[in-house]
């Protein structure tokens, strides 16, 4: 078996990415215009009439702008659970197939394990997520203002981890476009994640078994890939974790795909491009 992972897009206006199995095909988030969302998959020769779900983390538009076109029209499932089911329905007017979970509780769709846990954001009821495959586990960490324990731990599961790193502190403190009151919400513990407060969280979560992390949700005002990776890279050398591979995403185009194999353990598992 292998499993190929996409970041379509990532940035403060749209996240999205993709996850394949053999068996299953699903989205996490649904940030981008239903258009974009399927000329990013053509660009990877996928279409979304053969998506078996897809994931919402919680209800903010750059996550779920999508849904209205792409879920309604196809009639693909959607994953979520109940507070943010009923934020959506309040954005968006087309009947969609809500799959309700719980939080904490574990589910499947197709080949794929999926847990959820909550993480602290300013949304209604906001979760990250583990993807557990035969072929390894990718954790999606992305819209919260701090790291709690539970955060920490469920990082600490991922082979392949995506990591919000929103801002970078000096560059927000200069900006001049963010009213106060918006800084003061980014800068909030149910905000966002700076690229140091990214680094330092990496730095308790990182193992043996981690092998990439892709840098997401950067602000384009506020930060920088080379910003962030400049963070990263630093958090990664204190744990004495240069085995890391570091993958920077734009809003813009998908990043490059990967495949776990099966054939390596894990804790060991190559990601090669296609």
């Amino acid at each position: 078996m292998s499993v190929r992972f996409t970041v379509l897009g990532s940035g403060s206006s749209g996240n999205c990415s993709y996850l394949e199995t053999d068996e299953t095909r699903v989205l996490i988030d649904a940030g981008f215009s239903g258009r974009q969302i399927r000329k990013r998959l053509e660009s990877i020769g996928r279409t979304p009439e053969r998506l078996d779900g897809i994931l919402i983390s919680h209800e903010h538009s750059d996550h779920t702008q999508g849904l209205g076109t792409i879920a309604a029209k196809l009639r693909i499932p959607v994953y979520c659970n109940r507070l943010t089911k009923e934020a959506i329905e309040d954005q968006v007017k087309e009947p969609l197939d809500f799959r309700i979970f719980n939080e904490g509780a574990g589910f499947e769709i197709g080949d794929i394990e999926v847990e959820n846990f909550s993480v602290p954001h300013d949304a209604h009821d906001p979760v990250g997520f583990l993807l557990r495959t035969q072929a390894g586990v990718v954790g999606v960490l992305t819209d919260l203002g701090h790291a709690t324990q539970l955060v920490v731990e469920r990082a600490r599961q991922a082979n392949v981890l995506l990591l919000e790193c929103n801002y970078d502190q000096e560059l927000l403190e200069r900006d001049t476009k963010r009213p106060w009151s918006i800084k003061q919400r980014i800068l909030s513990r149910h905000g966002h994640l700076s690229n140091d407060a990214a680094a330092a969280l990496l730095e308790q979560a990182v193992t043996p078994e981690l092998r990439r992390v892709y840098l997401v949700h950067l602000s384009r005002d506020c930060n920088s890939p080379e910003h962030a990776r400049r963070a990263i890279e630093a958090g990664l050398q204190r744990a004495d974790a240069t085995h890391v591979a570091i993958e920077s995403t734009t809003q813009d185009a998908p990043s490059p795909t990967y495949v776990l194999q099966e054939a390596t353990p894990i804790g060991g598992q190559a990601l090669l491009p296609l």
